[in-house]
């Protein structure tokens, strides 16, 4: 993050985010949503790219960082999240749309945020990176079962396989010891040997392990209520989807119906 930047606090439902913001003052408003189990230090190599053009805003998210853990696991449904955006939004650009770019469990988020009636209104566009709308990727799922092929039913247990990392989640104890096995050589470890990312670019927060603990949270309170029951989501606004083609969580082959559901798409997919 921008050594510039200047934090002030939001608060929605109770829960205070902490906010930062840098770049050119008159530039368009842009929004950096983080995943799991980041917090807005993710985009620290990202802001300085922006900054000249943009007004850069990014949050922590609740359960994460500098902003409010919240110990009930209802507190961390999709429909919260988003409302935390909005509330951001709302509080450094109340009179014009804000442009969002959003990886991962940040992704997830926004796709929710993006499905919302204000969306139109609020959001100028929406760069995703490597985060699926879990309701899009429900009905991918149901789609292929129901009308099986070989090659859909292999997709469906390819991205089952994927995400098997989720199952360990739902249990707690369990996922507390997962996540002590996978970060006992650091996060930047970690990520070179499960996605090949050079550490150097890698900044590690020092509230990793709670912010990582924490937010096994959003996996219990979302996937499996949203993939066994999906909403049809329909998205108005500009959508720019980027694919990290071997990704080892999201196969690139789920975004393949997005365009059923965006009206405006762009999809990039990068080996």
């Amino acid at each position: 993050m921008s050594s510039n930047a200047v934090r002030t606090t939001v608060v929605n439902e109770g829960i205070r985010l902490a906010v930062f913001e840098s770049g050119n003052p008159d530039g368009e408003p842009i929004v950096l949503v983080h995943g799991w189990p980041d917090t807005h230090e993710l985009w620290s190599h990202i802001v300085p790219q922006l900054e000249d053009r943009f007004r850069v805003i990014s949050y922590d998210s609740r359960g994460a960082g500098e902003s409010t853990v919240p110990a009930e696991q209802s507190a961390y449904k999709l429909a919260r999240l988003a409302a935390d955006f909005y509330a951001v939004a709302d509080a450094v650009s109340p009179d014009a749309p804000v442009h969002v770019l959003a990886h991962d469990w940040g992704a997830v988020e926004v796709w929710e945020a993006a499905a919302q009636p204000q969306a139109k209104d609020r959001i100028r566009s929406y760069t995703s990176i490597s985060g699926p709308n879990l309701d899009h990727l429900g009905k991918w799922s149901q789609s292929r079962l129901r009308r099986p092929t070989l090659a859909g039913i292999k997709q469906v247990l390819a991205q089952t396989r994927a995400s098997w990392y989720t199952v360990t989640f739902h249990i707690p104890g369990l996922s507390t010891l997962r996540i002590k096995r996978q970060f006992a050589k650091g996060w930047p470890a970690f990520l070179q040997e499960f996605s090949g990312v050079d550490p150097k670019l890698v900044t590690q927060n020092p509230t990793l392990w709670s912010d990582a603990t924490n937010g096994t949270n959003l996996y219990r309170a979302n996937i499996i209520p949203i993939l066994t029951n999906p909403r049809d989501r329909y998205i108005d606004i500009p959508v720019h989807l980027i694919v990290n083609t071997e990704d080892v969580a999201v196969r690139p082959y789920h975004y393949d119906d997005t365009g059923k559901w965006v009206k405006n798409l762009t999809r990039n997919d990068i080996p």
